[in-house]
């Protein structure tokens, strides 16, 4: 459903103030208070945008994540009282698009959930005015099909890690740090604590199977950035 949020919160209170707010945004929500009932929602319909709670009284909201990435790209929004980098970080790599920490102002909460559909629809309906791609090395990636390849193996990813996949391409041959590549993907100013982009290229490297220490493809260089070669 194009203008349908699921909200997974077992904070009925917090889930019903959510819904408030973004249905005077003009949006379509649906409420599950746990994990289970989350899923049987998204087998019914699948939404345009979740919001899942971190504590989640039969799963967490780290597992819900991981179970929807398994078949789903649409975007997903982390809700946690708890505020560890390590938490934020986790959620991130697991393939959640942001995250907002509680307790959070939710005219903000809306904005954020606006600026990832704008993401994911221009992700996919985007049309180009000429066919851009870069195929190197067995890493073929194309911005008119936003189709990613891997030795011809198919890449399952988000807007976000195409994004980011695509601007390392094509900035090849040099670094960019972390600034200019949260910048120029999120659009948004980078701040110093920011481990977004870390957290990013971690999944990345996940999908692309490479290794921690010598991966082939998306290279750290400590203290400044990132590259591909």
């Amino acid at each position: 459903m194009e203008n349908k949020i699921l909200v997974v919160d077992d904070e009925k209170e917090i889930a019903e103030l959510v819904e408030l707010y973004l249905k005077n945004d003009g949006f379509q929500v649906e409420k599950a208070y746990n994990a289970e009932e989350a899923l049987e929602s998204i087998a019914r319909s699948a939404p345009a945008l979740a919001l899942l709670d971190v504590m989640l009284p039969d799963m967490s909201g780290f597992a819900l994540c991981r179970r929807i990435r398994e078949t789903h790209l649409f975007p997903i929004i982390m809700l946690t009282a708890r505020v560890e980098d390590a938490d934020k970080i986790t959620g991130l790599t697991l393939g959640a698009d942001d995250y907002v920490t509680k307790p959070f102002n939710p005219l903000e909460l809306a904005a954020r959930v606006k600026t990832q559909l704008r993401r994911f629809t221009r992700y996919n309906t985007a049309q180009p005015e000429k066919t851009e791609e870069y195929d190197f090395r067995g890493l073929y990636i194309c911005r008119d099909s936003h189709k990613c390849t891997l030795f011809d193996r198919d890449l399952c990813l988000t807007p976000l890690e195409f994004d980011i996949l695509w601007y390392l391409c094509r900035c090849r041959g040099r670094v960019v740090s972390s600034e200019e590549l949260f910048e120029a993907v999120w659009g948004e100013k980078y701040l110093d604590n920011n481990n977004t982009v870390m957290s990013h290229i971690a999944r990345l490297r996940e999908k692309m199977r490479e290794p921690a220490r010598k991966p082939k493809f998306i290279k750290t260089v400590w203290g400044v950035g990132y590259t591909i070669e």
